[in-house]
């Protein structure tokens, strides 16, 4: 978005005059590319003329299929004999002289409705973005020797009628150059479009808006690549042709001056367009990077913390018996009794197992002692 507080109005000789504008708050508009696209898909589609193949072109022939069990496809077929035609598959779209695949029908949905507010929010983007000097030039546009962006100049332009006094204002202003290159640009058109009444193609100019039509379209309409509007009725097709946003525009002072009571501005509405507000930023510093970097941001965010990831040993539990007992607490068990069994049936008892035999046998002599005292 350009972001010059005052723009100067120059003369139709170059000439910086004494009066400057304040810049519209249309210029401070968010440029979004997503939406201008979208808008001038929608827009485009709604001059387009319908056409089809005619309903009949593939089936103006008496074909039938010759069935099952001739060992031939069962594609219908054109009857008779005595020629090649004779026999030839007909109808299908894989035939010779047959009818294409889905053909093109005149009630196909060709146009489509555009919602008005999203209309004005890409019209404003597109504003926005004739302001920036390096979006124009991206276009293509040649503004070196052009003294500002955005270009205002007097009304009086507004009341020229002929074609050399256009030029000449344009070679005064420095845009001439970017006519020289629309002359240059001329060239044969690549496909089928040669041969539909658009046979060359060539780049575009400057557009022109203005506020009263004094005799300015006259004068400029012969001029190559040059476009018009009027301030009041702006188009999204001119001023970001092929969704390409940066098209140069020449305001006429009036035209400028006209721009906040169409569009308004954040603190008053627009007085031409009904329930429209200007669409606001969602960031006011759009230099995401600057941001993230910046010291009050960098002391606010805590620190990254380091997790050291170790390496995780996974052992088998079937070989290790301790991590076995951890798993399944009953294993140790289920092992020893099976260490056991298998010592018993073998006759080879551990010295221990033999200690705690008599140990048991002991205590049970001392207590049998121990009751018959009692007795």
């Amino acid at each position: 978005m350009s972001a010059r507080p005052l723009v100067t109005v120059y003369s139709e000789k170059n000439e910086a005059t004494q009066s400057q504008l304040r810049l519209p708050a249309v210029y401070r508009a968010p440029i979004r590319p997503d939406v201008v696209s979208f808008i001038h898909d929608m827009v485009r589609k709604n001059k387009r003329q319908p056409y089809a193949v005619s309903t009949e072109a593939g089936h103006q022939t008496s074909a039938e299929s010759w069935g099952t069990g001739r060992a031939v496809a069962r594609i219908p077929r054109v009857r008779g004999g005595g020629t090649h035609r004779s026999g030839q598959g007909a109808f299908g779209n894989m035939c010779r002289g047959g009818r294409m695949f889905a053909p093109t029908k005149v009630y196909r949905r060709w146009h489509r409705k555009v919602n008005v507010a999203q209309k004005r929010y890409a019209i404003c983007s597109a504003i926005a973005a004739s302001g920036v000097p390096s979006l124009v030039m991206a276009r293509g546009h040649v503004i070196d020797q052009i003294p500002e962006v955005p270009f205002v100049v007097s009304d009086k332009i507004e009341e020229l009628k002929k074609t050399k006094d256009a030029v000449e204002f344009l070679r005064r202003s420095h845009v001439w150059a970017d006519i020289e290159k629309v002359y240059n640009s001329k060239r044969y058109r690549a496909g089928k479009g040669k041969s539909r009444n658009r046979r060359y193609k060539k780049k575009l100019g400057p557009v022109i808006v203005y506020n009263q039509d004094n005799g300015i379209v006259r004068a400029f309409r012969n001029i190559p690549g040059v476009d018009f509007m009027h301030v009041e009725r702006l188009n999204l097709l001119k001023l970001a042709p092929g969704c390409h946003l940066g098209r140069l525009v020449i305001w006429t002072e009036s035209a400028f001056a006209k721009l906040d009571s169409i569009y308004g501005t954040w603190s008053k509405k627009a007085s031409l367009k009904a329930d429209w507000t200007l669409p606001k930023a969602k960031m006011t510093n759009a230099d995401f990077s600057r941001l993230i970097r910046s010291e009050e941001i960098v002391k606010a965010v805590r620190q990254v913390k380091k997790v050291k990831k170790t390496a995780r040993l996974h052992r088998n539990p079937l070989i290790k018996p301790a991590l076995k007992a951890k798993l399944n607490p009953y294993s140790a068990v289920l092992k020893r009794a099976a260490l056991l069994k298998q010592r018993r049936a073998h006759g080879n008892e551990h010295a221990m197992d033999i200690k705690i035999k008599e140990n048991k046998a002991k205590t049970v002599k001392a207590g049998g002692k121990a009751t018959k005292a009692k007795k």
